[in-house]
């Protein structure tokens, strides 16, 4: 049996990577089993309980300068919140100035997009 079973890993071998992923596949259908599921019990059995990470949800779009196009970073301001121009040229003018507050990260992403389009460095947090 130990032949055989010697002779079954060395045509294993030569499998690509592609091929071993289709292999498990079949195995894990065949069999009813997930191979991850080993690999992931053991992995929490040597590891040391660690709290889980909530991921964040919340984010800051702050404005770290306005750049040389300082007016179109006041227009991309005021299309991205309620405020006037005055206020929105007092933010513009202000580093570190929170643009947005507590938005999601998609939208902090979209904010960020369009300021720094506008010349805007702006930071995400």
């Amino acid at each position: 049996m130990a032949a055989n079973l010697d002779t079954l890993v060395e045509e294993l071998s030569k499998l690509s990577v592609l091929e071993a992923a289709e292999l498990v596949k079949k195995l894990e259908e065949k069999w009813g089993v997930s191979a991850a599921a080993p690999v992931a019990m053991a992995a929490a059995a040597g590891a040391v309980a660690a709290e889980p990470v909530e991921e964040k949800t919340e984010f800051d779009v702050i404005i770290k300068d306005a750049g040389p196009k300082k007016i179109e970073t006041i227009k991309v301001i005021r299309q991205l919140t309620s405020l006037g121009l005055g206020e929105a040229k007092t933010l513009a003018e202000t580093a570190g100035g929170k643009v947005l507050s507590a938005v999601t990260k998609d939208a902090a992403a979209e904010a960020k997009k369009k300021l720094e389009e506008a010349g805007a460095a702006v930071e995400v947090k």
